[in-house]
């Protein structure tokens, strides 16, 4: 499989992610509220941009294809980001407050990548740049779920069982296989899918920090 390979050639980048302190305070509790909501707020307007690259990708595609990727759009939309809606209620921001944080140089850096590879690349070449995303973050509440089922945090925890639910691994499961099945240039899906899983690997960083990493 296409996929499997992709995750493969990026495996260091993906155990960096997987011990990053963000990562691992988050799923075992101990990271400061404050680091979590600038994380929340920067990752709002993320999810924003990667549901506008899904609709370019899908404009691209052909019948029936196309009506798969807007279904997974929408689930992203009516999910994911109902989801992110509630948790800012829970952590006394706004809706307003996420739509007006201005994106950090990393952020819109990994938006226009998004963006770009959706305008300019084929439907696989897309689709890749979104599945270090998806993807990434299931492995990770898989790789702390002992964390997560410890985590006194409540918020913190439900927040990560989302990752862990069978909407969510069944959402990047249909995206593996719409990659695996149209295929490509395997050099250039794999150039995409590295620089996307560094970008996330520098998000975290960036959360981290709660600036951006100059």
């Amino acid at each position: 499989m296409i996929t499997e390979k992709l995750r493969k050639e990026s495996d260091e980048i993906w155990r960096r992610i997987f011990n990053h302190p963000f990562v691992v305070q988050l799923y075992s509790g101990d990271l400061p509220i404050e680091k979590f909501k600038f994380y929340v707020l920067q990752d709002f307007n993320y999810l924003v941009g990667l549901t506008r690259a899904l609709s370019v990708i899908a404009s691209k595609a052909e019948y029936p294809l196309i009506a798969e990727i807007l279904e997974l759009a929408k689930e992203e939309i009516t999910t994911e980001m109902r989801n992110y809606e509630e948790l800012l209620q829970k952590l006394d921001l706004t809706l307003e407050e996420a739509i007006k944080t201005e994106p950090t140089l990393v952020n819109s850096a990994y938006m226009d990548f998004m963006l770009s590879t959706a305008y300019k690349g084929t439907v696989a070449e897309g689709l890749t740049a979104l599945l270090p995303c998806f993807w990434s973050y299931a492995e990770i509440a898989k790789y702390h779920k002992e964390r997560l089922e410890k985590n006194p945090v409540r918020i913190y925890k439900e927040w990560g069982e989302v990752y862990l639910s069978k909407e969510y691994l069944n959402l990047v499961e249909r995206l593996r296989k719409i990659i695996d099945s149209l295929g490509g240039e395997y050099e250039r899906l794999k150039r995409i899918f590295v620089t996307g899983s560094k970008f996330e690997l520098a998000f975290w960083e960036m959360a981290w920090r709660g600036s951006d990493v100059l």
